[in-house]
Parts: C-alpha cells; sequence; structure tokens
C-alpha cells in the first residue's frame, strides 16, 4: 500500500491522533509538516478551506477531519481492528470522540491548553488567567464524564485499545502539562493511570511535539 502523507502543525493532538493510529496499524506514513500561522494561507487552504490540520493524502485521495481520517484509516488498514465489534462499545467510542471534539477542544483545551502550552511555546504569550478560570467549571464536567466513559476498564470503550483512546489521548496529554491537571489528577486517579499507559504505548511515546520537533530535525 502506498504511504500515507499527514499535513499538520507539529504539536497538534489532532495530527498526532492520525500519526499514533497510523503507526498503531504499522502503516508508511510521512510527516509534512505546517508551520504555524501558514494552515490559514496558499497553498495549505487548498488541502483544508477552512485552514485546519491535519489533512491526509493518500493514494491521490485526499481529506480532512479527524474523525474521518480516522475511522477511513481503519476501514482500510483493518489490522489491528480500532473499532469495537460489539455495537454499544462501538457507540461508546463514537459518543467519546464527539464529546471530545465538541466538548473538550472546544470548551477546555482553546481557553485552557492553548493558554498554557500553545501559546506560550509558539509565541511566548503570557497566559490569559481570566479565561482559564472561566473555563475551569467546563473543563471538571468533561473530565468527569471521560472518567466516567473509562470507568475500572483499561480502554476507554471497554477492554481493546480503539479510535476513542488514540482520539483522546493527545489532548488530555497536552492538558497533563498545566497546573490545572493536578486537580483533575487527583479527583480521577483511574483516568492519570489511562493516560499514563496511553503514553507509554510507542505510538504516543514517539509522536509527542518533542519527538516529533526531532525526526524534522534528524
Amino acid at each position: 500500500m502506498s504511504q500515507f502523507v499527514v499535513h499538520t502543525i507539529v504539536g497538534s493532538p489532532y495530527g498526532r491522533s492520525v500519526i499514533a493510529t497510523l503507526i498503531q496499524k504499522g502503516a508508511d506514513w510521512r510527516l509534512e509538516p505546517v508551520r504555524p500561522g501558514l494552515h490559514r494561507q496558499p497553498p495549505h487552504l487548498q488541502r483544508h478551506p477552512f485552514g485546519r490540520v491535519p489533512v491526509l493524502e493518500h493514494d491521490g485521495f485526499r481529506l480532512y477531519e479527524t474523525q474521518a481520517i480516522l475511522r477511513y484509516l481503519d476501514r482500510i488498514l483493518p489490522h489491528p481492528p480500532l473499532t469495537p465489534p460489539n455495537p454499544r462499545q462501538a457507540a461508546r467510542m463514537d459518543q467519546i470522540m464527539a464529546v471530545m471534539d465538541w466538548y473538550f477542544f472546544q470548551g477546555v483545551a482553546n481557553p485552557i491548553v492553548f493558554q498554557r502550552v500553545i501559546a506560550p511555546r509558539l509565541i511566548g504569550a503570557t497566559p490569559d488567567e481570566a479565561a482559564i478560570a472561566e473555563a475551569m467549571p467546563r473543563a471538571h464536567i468533561v473530565i468527569r464524564e471521560f472518567a466516567a466513559f473509562l470507568g475500572a476498564s483499561p480502554f476507554m470503550a471497554g477492554e481493546a485499545l480503539s479510535l476513542a483512546d488514540l482520539h483522546l489521548a493527545p489532548q488530555i496529554s497536552l492538558l497533563s502539562e498545566t497546573p490545572e491537571w493536578s486537580v483533575f489528577s487527583t479527583e480521577h486517579p483511574l483516568l492519570t493511570n489511562w493516560l499514563a499507559r496511553m503514553e507509554a504505548r510507542p505510538s504516543l511515546a514517539t509522536t509527542s511535539w518533542d519527538a516529533l520537533e526531532q525526526r524534522l530535525a534528524a
């Protein structure tokens, strides 16, 4: 099968989800970095008219939106499977991925992770403490839901790794770099343990922000 090309900003948790999934599948892939700020300029707008990342290219086929990319990869690379065969577990996987996009990324990652991690690292900005404080009540709700979805299971949708884990872990990993994580970590130790297990997997350990920058510099 031909190589998969991932266009993304290094450090993007969405791009990391796609690359981690490719690694889980044992696929041949190449990272084409998009410089921050250029994702809303040509030529990237020709790949993604809404100026977001990542974009996947594969054998003449171009695809954006991370959930669509992950499901595409799971369909054309069926081993190992990353969608539960049980319909309820598959539905739970879909639910978790939707909650991540709509409520975690929009209401938690954008204000907290961006202010604490992304903006300081990319542009040297000082965190907006008011924006972070305003987001914390939403963050408690979302993190509580993720912890409830996980329960005592090893993975988000049950006993086996799924797309839900690969979609969520890069986002939670960035949150864990903030001082606010100490509150959530104390309240939800099983979720903290899940994150540690995920970050220990080669697919996550080799796709961190620093690891991808080192890969590009090599």
